[in-house]
């Protein structure tokens, strides 16, 4: 969270960026030691995402170039491995700073405070007055994975999930980065949980 603010807070003061960071928290599970040769591979998906052909293919569409990256190929007819990507939102409300977060941006009219006159605690006069309304805003963790199996043997060789939290949890233009971070170190990440910062270009 406090990475997001930080990043937030730079796009807003700078007034001319053109990129920004998705930073995710990524944790992976291995049993491969190399790239597997040939590394093809063709989607899985359970049956509660087969009743959602149109989500599951754009969450596919958005994990094929990160998996292209790590050395896969899909071939659907001649395919070794299997692919099960996931996807899902939890919601949460988080407090942040109004002076930052107002409506109207860090500098614009109130600061993120009110102006207001009448009787204050020492009597008549003019008082800061907080906005409540710019106290609450609702940010999400979406969560990606990506699960490879041996269509062999059925085993399960790679796991992986990257979760960001964000107030727009269901902008497309997440995916393709998130998936990129779940694969960072393909074959062999590091163990426990891992930021991985991906750095995507802001649409004009």
């Amino acid at each position: 969270m406090a990475m997001a603010l930080a990043v937030a807070a730079t796009v807003l003061l700078s007034g001319c960026a053109t990129s920004y960071v998705v930073d995710n928290q990524v944790q992976t599970f291995s049993e491969l030691r190399t790239v597997p040769a040939p590394a093809t591979y063709r989607f899985e998906r359970l049956p509660s995402q087969q009743s959602a052909v149109g989500a599951q293919a754009q969450l596919e569409a958005a994990a094929e170039p990160a998996l292209a990256k790590a050395g896969w190929v899909r071939n659907d007819g001649a395919a070794r491995y299997s692919v099960l990507i996931g996807s899902d939102v939890v919601g949460s409300t988080q407090i942040v700073d109004p002076w930052l977060y107002s409506r109207f941006g860090p500098w614009g009219p109130y600061y993120g405070r009110r102006w207001a006159g009448g009787a204050g605690f020492y009597g008549w006069g003019p008082y800061w007055n907080y906005r409540y309304d710019m106290w609450d805003r609702s940010y999400a963790q979406r969560q990606v994975s990506v699960v490879i199996r041996d269509l062999s043997n059925q085993q399960v060789v790679y796991e992986t999930r990257a979760v960001h939290e964000s107030r727009w949890p269901n902008d497309p233009d997440l995916l393709a980065p998130m998936f990129d971070a779940a694969l960072s170190s393909f074959p062999q990440p590091p163990a426990g949980v891992r930021q991985v910062n991906i750095e995507i270009p802001i649409k004009k």
